[in-house]
Order: C-alpha cells, then sequence, then structure tokens
C-alpha cells in the first residue's frame, strides 16, 4: 500500500511531534509493507521521513521544482516532478492509495481535497493546533453533496493508524496506459 502523506511545510511544536511518532509506530507494527509518499523534506515532513527511516520504511519524496536542491538523506527514492508545488501535490495524490493528514495548513487542506476529489481515502489527524484542524468543522463527513468519500477523522494517532491499515485490503490502484 501507497500512503500518501500530507504534512506541514514549517516545523511544529513537540506534542504533534509525539502524535507523529506514535502514528507512525503503530502504522510500522500494523502494516509493515506500507511505502510512504511525501512532498517534501522540509518542516514536518522532514521529522516524518526521518522517523519513518528509523523504522525502516520506504519512503519516497515527490519534490516541486521549486525545492530541487534539498539533500535528502540516504535510502530515500526521489522524484523530481518538474512540477510547481500545487502541481506536485496531484502526483503525490494520484500516486497514493490513501491519503493521511497529519496537519498543516493550505498545502495540506489542498491535498485532502484533492484525495476527495479522485476518490481517494482521507484520513486526518486532529487536535494538532495547525489550520488542517479546520477541516473537521468544515467538513464533518463530506467535501460536498457528491458524497464521494467520507473523510475519516481521528485525535488519536494508534487508532488512526489501525484503520488506515484497516484500508490496505481495500485500496484500489490506479494505473494509466
Amino acid at each position: 500500500m501507497q500512503i500518501g502523506i500530507a504534512a506541514h511545510s514549517s516545523p511544529v511544536n513537540a506534542k504533534v511531534e509525539s502524535m507523529v511518532r506514535e502514528f507512525l509506530r503503530e502504522l510500522r507494527a500494523s502494516c509493515p509493507q506500507a511505502t510512504l509518499l511525501l512532498g517534501g523534506y522540509w518542516g514536518l515532513m522532514k521529522f516524518v521521513v526521518d522517523e519513518a527511516l528509523k523504522l525502516n520504511f520506504t519512503v519516497v519524496v515527490v519534490l516541486p521544482v521549486e525545492r530541487y536542491d534539498v539533500e535528502l538523506p540516504q535510502g530515500v527514492i526521489r522524484i523530481d516532478t518538474g512540477a510547481e508545488f500545487r502541481s506536485r501535490s496531484v502526483v503525490l495524490v494520484r500516486s497514493s492509495d490513501v491519503l493521511v493528514a497529519l496537519g498543516g495548513g493550505a498545502g495540506t487542506m489542498i491535498e485532502v481535497l484533492m484525495a476527495y476529489a479522485m476518490g481517494k481515502p482521507v484520513y486526518v489527524l486532529t487536535d494538532t493546533g495547525l489550520s488542517s484542524d479546520a477541516l473537521q468543522r468544515a467538513f464533518p463527513d463530506y467535501i460536498d453533496d457528491r458524497r464521494v468519500v467520507r473523510i475519516r477523522y481521528f485525535n488519536d494517532p494508534i487508532k488512526m493508524a489501525r484503520e488506515v491499515c484497516r484500508e490496505a485490503p481495500r485500496a484500489v490502484k490506479i494505473s494509466f496506459g
């Protein structure tokens, strides 16, 4: 299963880091075959990549053209998209079987909206104190009246990881050509 991770591009507080660490540890235990896809290597995304590597996850970083200068750690699979930040998000979400939002701002919320529009299962960590917490108030279950996919919200990172892994048998890979 390829799990897209939407996360803040800036550093976050220790509470969010602790929640993310718990999520990753449980994810590793519940679905060790998972590959993680992220849109960069800075801020919370960097924290996720570094922690995921410690847990021996396969990690793919889908970079925007504006940030090709970033040096990635050994073992990370790098994709230089040729696309700007928002367009890079299309590649990230389209390549994922599910999307997990670990907290962030507009970019994280754009990726949640994209995943919903593409019919991808979406899981959002709440109580992070970040702007993406507002998604639950704005869209408690669905983004619009089409009801494409129910957005799942969790304030417990361990429970969220378990639910994401339950999605694995139902994840559908979209291919072109």
